[in-house]
């Protein structure tokens, strides 16, 4: 018992690591100027792979490369998921290093309800009421948002809907995190590469054009994706599915404390009061959430003492456990 207890605590300590990662992440991407936003991307992938590559070595894990060749469907669907992610991580650096990193948070807090919505609308998933009632707060906020920034916040809405697609794919494809992240990148590597050397031909290559200093900031855009994905897989082993959807909000909240306190954004009232919304229908999610959890570990615990079970409360998600742009289940951003 105690030995789960220390593996729970250093699971906690790993998720907190993994999130808190990702929710600063926003303090890296300014470092990487004048590189552009797609430059910043192409150097992600590159550099990415380079790191699982050795992770992999190190772990001896390769058994997965010969079963997945032998799958076409998997194989198309690792190249919808690396193209919608890359949407997804363009996208917010360039809102961080464009001075969005408050509407970028946003997008972040409101993917769980996007991904609860994605999962009624296209997997013909059942939602509680407290789960519609968090959807229909989520709507509401959007249109107080859209009043506030007088018009849709078109990138909270991007990263959103693109995390959430990325997440649908990837619960299909069915890989580890390591070995998704390996695939996924090994899609981009060569597209990534190609731009790379196409802007060295053209003469705009940032790299190596800033001193080594800034060349090695961008090649560490492989260790920032890499360090909170180990820290999140040992993370995912130790502590429960609820904890770590708990956690997930971790991210966002730094990422819009960062926003307003660090890099000055604006905050006009309308703002706050859709925030204020968005927070609420996330307090909403999350209890119905850690109910239903208690609910089920009671009916666990009257099944195994031989007592009549309650009847089963309609089927649903858990609170959906995503990484900031980077991936549902073990990678994303922020990922």
């Amino acid at each position: 018992m105690e030995k789960e207890k220390n593996e729970q605590r250093t699971g906690l300590l790993y998720g907190i690591g993994a999130y808190g990662l990702w929710g600063v992440v926003p303090l890296f991407w300014p470092l990487l100027k004048p590189a552009g936003a797609i430059e910043i991307l192409a150097h992600r992938m590159v550099w990415s792979l380079a790191v699982v590559a050795v992770a992999l070595l190190v772990v001896r894990r390769w058994a997965w490369v010969r079963e997945l060749l032998r799958q076409p469907k998997k194989l198309r669907l690792i190249t919808v998921a690396a193209a919608v992610i890359t949407v997804n991580w363009g996208l917010y650096i360039w809102s961080v290093n464009s001075g969005h990193v408050v509407e970028a948070s946003l997008g972040y807090f409101i993917n769980p309800l996007v991904t609860i919505a994605m999962g009624v609308l296209l997997l013909g998933e059942r939602m509680r009421p407290l789960q519609w009632t968090a959807v229909g707060v989520g709507a509401a906020a959007v249109l107080v948002l859209a009043v506030g920034y007088g018009q849709p916040p078109w990138i909270s809405l991007a990263l959103a809907f693109s995390f959430a697609t990325y997440g649908l794919v990837k619960k299909k494809v069915n890989l580890g995190g390591l070995e998704s992240l390996a695939a996924e990148t090994a899609v981009l590597f060569l597209p990534a590469l190609g731009y790379l050397l196409f802007l060295g031909t053209s003469g705009t290559l940032a790299f190596g054009a800033h001193g080594a200093g800034h060349a090695s900031l961008l090649a560490a855009t492989g260790l920032v994706t890499a360090v909170p994905l180990v820290f999140f897989g040992a993370a995912a082993v130790r502590v429960p599915l609820s904890t770590l959807g708990l956690l997930q909000y971790l991210a966002p909240v730094f990422q819009f404390l960062l926003g307003v306190v660090y890099f000055h954004e604006e905050m006009p009232v309308e703002r706050w009061a859709g925030f204020a919304l968005v927070w609420l229908a996330l307090t909403l999610l999350t209890w119905d959430a850690v109910r239903t959890a208690r609910g089920a570990r009671a009916a666990r615990a009257r099944a195994l003492a031989g007592a009549p079970a309650a009847p089963a409360a309609p089927a649903a998600e858990t609170v959906p456990v995503a990484e900031p742009g980077a991936v549902a289940d073990a990678s994303g951003p922020g990922r």
